[in-house]
């Protein structure tokens, strides 16, 4: 047997170029081919787009005030001028109960809330926190990870053991327990240096959501880079003297990318539902801001006679995580040439 027999055949450069093989074009190529991830992706997207126009719908269709108060407002249906908060017809008949859904997309399409504001109006303007908690959180957790993972795999020593025991102190703890607790203690707002978090602050959320599920994240990446620190071409570049930070940039951060990638949609899904816990256990986001966990608690009282208050938002909850989900299998499929059903 000859050495051609074992090595296989280089292919030509310019085949690999028109062919588009590097690993990036691939994992691109695979997920555009999963129309299941496709299509997630689209709704997320439309989901997106929807929520971003809340101004547009308020202001210019609705006409009406999200976030104000509107008990003694009226409003103009099928000819008729109906109040917002109208009688209770149930029990002694004590007391007033939110408009229901109008159907009409002009005016309270999906009913009036214990406030007399627009339901529909506040699912679009909630719609845009819990998207924006969610992906900077996201951003800001990843990044803090990729940080505390490359620093414990590659230094190793002492900054490992630390690094790993703050990990596993914030891992004993059930991440909801762990939240809430973050939560109330900086309630009352958080001061670093010259930049100070007040109680309101959608800051504060998006901090406390990130810091949680950092140990979720640095774990697969430390083990990652330290496979990767004993791998043979970052032990060569050791033996030829290249600097360490120039191994971390040049040979081990590029190799970790697809994991960060295939990250994002898990993470977007679960810091969306733990801000929806939150808000809903009212340690998140705060009056007068809205978000979907928030409006769910305001529909609490009336699940019985306006259940959509409540139902609205959950519907739009479950719709972004399924849609995130589906496109997350296909970004592990693309990205990860294990993945089982993987495509090529």
């Amino acid at each position: 047997m000859t050495t051609s027999d074992v090595l296989p055949t280089a292919p030509p450069k310019a085949a690999v170029a028109s062919n588009g093989n590097g690993p990036w074009a691939t994992a691109f190529r695979r997920l555009s081919r999963n129309r299941s991830a496709i299509i997630g992706l689209g709704f997320f997207i439309l989901i997106v787009i929807a929520c971003l126009l809340a101004p547009v719908y308020a202001h210019s269709i609705a006409h009406v005030d999200a976030f104000n108060s509107n008990i003694d407002g009226t409003i103009h249906v099928d000819g008729q001028d109906l109040q917002v908060m109208q009688p209770n017809t149930e029990g002694l008949g004590l007391g007033v109960t939110p408009i229901g859904p109008t159907w009409d997309f002009s005016t309270y399409f999906l009913g009036a809330d214990t406030q007399g504001r627009d339901v529909f109006a506040r699912l679009l303007y909630g719609g845009r926190n819990s998207l924006m908690i969610a992906s900077i959180s996201t951003v800001l957790c990843l990044i803090m990870a990729t940080i505390v993972g490359l620093a414990a795999g590659f230094l190793g020593g002492w900054t490992d053991s630390v690094l790993s025991r703050l990990m596993d102190i914030l891992w004993a703890f059930p991440v909801y327990l762990l939240a809430i607790s973050l939560s109330i203690v900086l309630i009352q707002g958080l001061t670093i240096g010259p930049i100070h978090l007040t109680s309101g602050s959608l800051a504060l959320p998006i901090l406390i959501i990130a810091i949680v599920y950092v140990p979720y994240v640095a774990r697969p990446i430390r083990g990652q880079v330290i496979t990767l620190k004993n791998a043979e071409f970052v032990t060569a570049a050791v033996g030829l003297g290249v600097p360490p930070w120039r191994i971390l940039y040049r040979d081990i951060l590029p190799n970790i990318l697809p994991t960060l990638i295939v990250f994002v949609p898990l993470m977007m899904v679960l810091n969306m539902s733990t801000e929806a816990a939150l808000s809903f256990l009212s340690v998140g986001v705060q009056s007068p801001d809205a978000s979907w966990g928030t409006i769910i608690q305001d529909g609490e009282s009336l699940l019985y006679t306006r259940p959509w208050v409540s139902i609205a938002p959950g519907m739009c909850i479950a719709a972004t995580i399924l849609s995130l989900n589906i496109f997350g299998d296909g970004v592990s499929e693309a990205f990860d040439p294990r993945a089982k059903g993987g495509r090529k």
